[in-house]
């Protein structure tokens, strides 16, 4: 035996038992694990370069696979193997990545890969709620500079009581679901959904969630004290360049500048003409060889204090870029049926950022397939979040759906999900799409709005409207004093230390998503935060009920007629026919698709056309078949004789 492994374990109770292992596998990356919960397995390989590339963000790639064989199946298409990552990678990719970017130092600049595997799963245990504690304690265990140990766990409330790491079937009880990852002190995110609850509620999951967070980062340290400290002893990395003499001159010139350009209160495209105007003209005060030398230095300085003079604004005035106080909402203003032939649609503007989403309704050969290695089903809502470069003033490539799009959109449809009608009242398979026409801050949650308006526009019977709001935070370490943000713009969200989206209806928090960049996010800062987002919420919610403030008694013109209905299962032999025969005649007779399939012991029957009277002549036909009517004796009843024979008739 070439290795020597190293174990430790977390006990969540109830039977339930994570382990690390290091040392085994993956010898050659800079730090590995195994995690272990049950016989779900995923393992996580860290490594770094050692040279620093020439740029000012840390270039860090996460990625999460779930390998097919891990649940012993081959995967779809021709090829028979694992192709490129399924939206449900994809965001766990980004819930680890959200969680581990603000735990490296600042000056870190080299490519840095976090590669987590999903190699046995049990079907039970959730793998997603593992991958942020895989990668944490791969990083703890190599040389790797990383501020951490970090964790993530999924926090769910089930029939009233908060359960850490809840299997697949617990967790299709709760009311609540958390993801919420953070250090020894401090919460650096958190997404979740949620069935309408309260912000107290919430704020109390998140606590759970982090005393459990607590004991794994301490489990990781006593993992790193059994291994050899030259392995884990942070390396020394070149940092970057620095000039305190210039970056004094630059403040001196250039602070009152940038702070009185902030507090003018003007638009996006002004604020850009006069930062770049106090930009150039100090750099106008400087020879082409210092220009040369220090450019790079200069920019960064240039930045630094102009995010300075913001914050500071804020904080000392209370004032916002734009002009608005802290907990003032950008101007809105809705539309609905804006595009004439959807199955509905809707505008959605608040300052400048806007929404066109459009509602697409469909039967059940359209709803989307999901078949990954742990899951395998059909899901009849969906939406897609579009972020073309126009919406910002760009002009650049299209290489497909990024992992924002992806992430944006989930959040929209966690948000709105929950409100949909159930299947017996809406038997169609719904699909909005948000294309993002201008951003200046807060897109998903303009999607959230307009997918509201778009449903209602729809004539879709949603439960109650939902509406989102994104929260920011400017805080001072060195004075302790703080300034939350209502509706952030996109320079306070790139300025800022916290990005809090919050969606809900009048009654609760349907959704939420968090990341943090500061340390030490308090309870009682979290709460003030969701109180004041709570009065966003309701005021945006307001403003859209002015547009409609009910849903449509009646779908479009355009959108297709659909009924359902339940039949036993001992009939859909007969609504079939040999070979299809029976359904088939209907569907042509009737100019109707007709699916059958067999839910919880019972047949279900859905009918879709383009019009209510051919649905209503097939749904008579299905329901002769299905609930034959009782022949009384002197009733008349007309029929096609199929046979004459000795003892009587045949009649159809």
């Amino acid at each position: 035996m070439n290795y020597q492994a190293h174990e430790v374990k977390i006990d969540l109770g109830d039977g339930k038992v994570i382990s690390i292992e290091t040392g085994k596998l993956a010898k050659q990356a800079h730090g590995s694990v195994v995690v272990r919960m049950g016989d779900t397995m995923l393992l996580c390989a860290a490594t770094s370069n050692y040279e620093a590339k020439d740029v000012d963000f840390l270039p860090l790639t996460v990625d999460y696979r779930e390998k097919y064989a891990s649940t012993g199946k081959f995967p779809g298409g021709f090829f028979k193997r694992e192709a490129r990552p399924s939206d449900n990678e994809i965001l766990t990719m980004r819930l680890v990545d959200r969680a581990l970017r603000p735990t490296f130092p600042g000056d870190y600049h080299s490519d840095t890969q976090v590669m987590i595997q999903l190699m046995s799963a049990d079907g039970e245990v959730m793998p997603d709620a593992l991958a942020g504690l895989a990668a944490s304690a791969a990083l703890v265990c190599s040389d790797i500079p990383f501020d951490g140990p970090i964790s993530e766990v999924r926090c769910s409330r089930i029939d009233g009581k908060f359960v850490i790491n809840p299997t697949f079937e617990e967790n299709a009880k709760a009311d609540i679901d958390l993801m919420v990852a953070g250090s020894l002190s401090s919460i650096l995110m958190v997404e979740g959904e949620m069935d309408e609850v309260s912000e107290a509620e919430m704020v109390e999951g998140i606590a759970v969630a982090h005393e459990a967070i607590k004991v794994h980062c301490q489990v990781q340290l006593e993992l790193k004290a059994m291994l050899d400290p030259k392995k884990t002893t942070r390396r020394e990395y070149k940092e970057e360049d620095s000039d305190e003499v210039l970056e004094a001159e630059i403040r001196t010139a250039t602070y009152d500048k940038y702070y009185a350009a902030a507090a003018k209160g003007v638009g996006k495209d002004e604020r850009k003409e006069d930062n770049k105007a106090i930009a150039d003209a100090y750099k106008e005060t400087l020879d082409e060889e210092t220009l040369d030398a220090k450019g790079k230095l200069i920019g960064k300085y240039l930045h630094d204090v102009h995010k300075d003079a913001v914050r500071d604004l804020v904080i000392a005035e209370g004032k916002r870029m734009d002009g608005r106080t802290t907990t003032e909402i950008r101007p809105i203003w809705s539309e609905v049926g804006y595009l004439p032939r959807t199955h509905g649609s809707a505008l959605f503007t608040r300052g400048e950022t806007q929404s066109l989403t459009t509602l697409t309704l469909g039967g059940k050969m359209d709803e989307q397939l999901v078949d990954s290695a742990l899951v395998s089903k059909s899901d009849k809502f969906t939406l897609h979040y579009n972020f073309p470069p126009f919406s910002t003033g760009e002009a650049r490539p299209i290489r497909g759906v990024s992992r924002r799009e992806i992430g944006h959109g989930n959040l929209a449809l966690r948000a709105l999900k929950g409100m949909l009608p159930p299947l017996s009242e809406c038997p169609y398979t719904i699909r909005l799409v948000s294309e993002i026409l201008e951003s200046n801050g807060s897109s998903s949650m303009a999607t959230v709005c307009a997918g509201t308006l778009a449903l209602m526009d729809g004539g879709i019977q949603i439960k109650a409207p939902v509406t989102g709001i994104a929260m920011g935070l400017i805080a001072n370490e060195e004075t302790g004093k703080y300034a939350i943000l209502s509706d952030i713009l996109g320079d306070e969200d790139h300025l800022g230390d916290m990005d809090f989206k919050v969606t809900g209806t009048e009654k609760g928090i349907t959704a939420c998503q968090m990341d943090i960049k500061v340390k030490g996010l308090s309870m009682e800062l979290l709460t003030e935060a969701l109180n004041q987002a709570k009065e966003g919420r309701l005021h945006i919610l307001g403003e859209i009920l002015k547009t409609l403030d009910k849903p449509n008694e009646d779908y479009k013109p355009f959108a297709p007629r659909m009924v359902s209905i339940d039949v036993p299962t001992d009939v859909i032999g007969a609504l079939i026919g040999p070979g299809g025969k029976i359904i088939q005649e209907m569907q042509k007779e009737t100019n109707t698709v007709i699916t059958i399939e067999e839910i919880d012991g019972k047949g279900v029957v859905q009918i879709s056309a383009v019009n209510k009277d051919d649905v209503d002549r097939a749904f008579k036909k299905v329901k002769d078949i299905a609930f034959p009517p009782q022949i009384e004796i002197g009733e008349i009843y007309e029929g096609k004789v199929k046979s004459i024979v000795a003892f009587g008739a045949f009649v159809e």
